[in-house]
């Protein structure tokens, strides 16, 4: 059955990605509220949005189909009945206190077109917006000087984390922060609903009740799949997604928990650890000494065995990955300044686009010419306001069809 999706390498030649190009939900961000929405700093829309599009026209330079999730989403409002659902389970999930304010944004929200309904769920709701033509002095007054009916939703263009796809299959994430948790309400009206996508197998819930994000999951062969525990994906979501993709999928045998610092610096295992060749890897040098990881295999019975493996990353991908050498790429060049400064700028984050051919960030020059160093080929985009919001280019990226490494 055609699932619209096909992901079994980090560094096969990428043929069509998703991504969020960023919206409304930047110019709702207030200083008062940006640790709440997970934001050290407000990007300038109109800048961040310039950045952006040089990032999707880097890709489609290179032969990449973009397709954005605002637009994904609409297409999954296939009929009436599917969109009321829509609606109604953003509202369930909003946090409202009153049914006063839930009637007034299901009126407000049922109003508008396809397009713009997903927009403003994007966006988040002022409250300013739901009084245009209040006909009651208590619409305008509330119990709290919140400005918000409904919060934004800043890190969208961040596409990477709330769903991934492995394999022909798809995990719909439950996210660490409640915050994040509304951004993969799209993903799974885009995987229900959408006459493209709806047939791909879930892997990994929603519903679940332990938090598991894209920004861990790395794809580094058809059997290989690397998930980090960390800060943000605790190791229950490991075992179920573990246990789904070994029992499910055709290719892969062998799942690579990865151990990695519990810190937001470090956040998920692609700010660290991210694959740019068949046999190179950029890294934090905090990571290059000794680091734990789990191999999770099926035995001959189908059940699931555990086993933990320390020593030094290059030694532990050469294994698992079966190669004959590893080129591991430390991001600053290994200066403890120049790293820590590259990596808040996600100077390991890069996205491959083919085997050593990468799009990265222009402000991480110490990191690109390590890379440059080592013979692989950039992409560079600009980058000044798209790294206020803590994430690099593989972080905007979600691939929806790669070719086979």
């Amino acid at each position: 059955m055609e699932t619209g999706l096909h992901n079994t390498s980090e560094i096969g030649r990428l043929k069509k990605v998703l991504l969020h190009r960023p919206g409304r939900e930047l110019e709702n961000l207030m200083p008062e509220y940006l640790e709440r929405l997970l934001f050290d700093d407000i990007p300038y829309l109109q800048e961040a949005q310039r950045e952006h599009d040089a990032f999707a026209d880097c890709l489609r330079g290179a032969g990449v189909e973009v397709v954005y999730l605002a637009d994904l989403t609409a297409q999954s409002l296939t009929d009436r009945t599917v969109r009321q659902e829509f609606i109604t389970q953003f509202l369930d999930e909003a946090g409202l206190r009153d049914q006063r304010t839930r009637d007034a944004l299901e009126e407000y929200l049922s109003d508008l077109p396809d397009r713009q309904l997903v927009e403003a769920c994007m966006a988040g709701v002022r409250k300013s917006e739901l009084r245009r033509g209040a006909a009651r002095l208590g619409d305008f007054l509330s119990d709290d000087d919140y400005p918000f009916a409904v919060d934004p939703l800043p890190n969208l263009y961040f596409t990477r984390d709330p769903f991934a796809t492995i394999g022909t299959g798809v995990s719909i994430h439950r996210m660490h922060t409640a915050t994040r948790n509304r951004e993969t309400l799209f993903g799974k009206f885009i995987f229900e609903h959408h006459p493209e996508y709806k047939n791909a197998p879930r892997w990994y819930d929603r519903g679940e009740t332990s938090s598991l994000e894209g920004g861990d999951i790395l794809v580094l062969s058809p059997e290989v799949l690397a998930v980090g525990i960390s800060q943000r994906t605790r190791e229950d979501s490991i075992d179920q997604l573990a246990e789904a993709v070994l029992t499910g999928s055709k290719t892969f045998k062998r799942v690579l928990a990865v151990d990695i610092p519990k810190t937001r610096s470090f956040m998920h295992l692609d700010t660290v650890f991210t694959m740019v060749d068949r046999d190179k890897f950029t890294v934090h040098p905090n990571i290059l000494r000794e680091i734990t990881v789990f191999v999770m295999e099926l035995d001959g019975n189908g059940k699931m065995t555990i086993r933990q493996q320390e020593g030094r990353l290059e030694d532990i991908l050469k294994e698992q990955l079966r190669l004959d050498r590893v080129t591991l790429i430390p991001c600053g060049q290994g200066s403890e300044i120049d790293a820590a400064r590259e990596q808040w700028s996600d100077g390991s984050n890069t996205l491959a686009i083919g085997p050593g051919e990468v799009v990265v960030y222009s402000r991480n020059h110490v990191t690109n010419r390590a890379l440059e160093e080592a013979g692989v080929k950039l992409h560079v985009i600009p980058s000044a306001e798209l790294s206020r919001g803590r994430g690099g280019p593989r972080c905007m990226s979600m691939p929806l069809w790669r070719e086979d490494p």
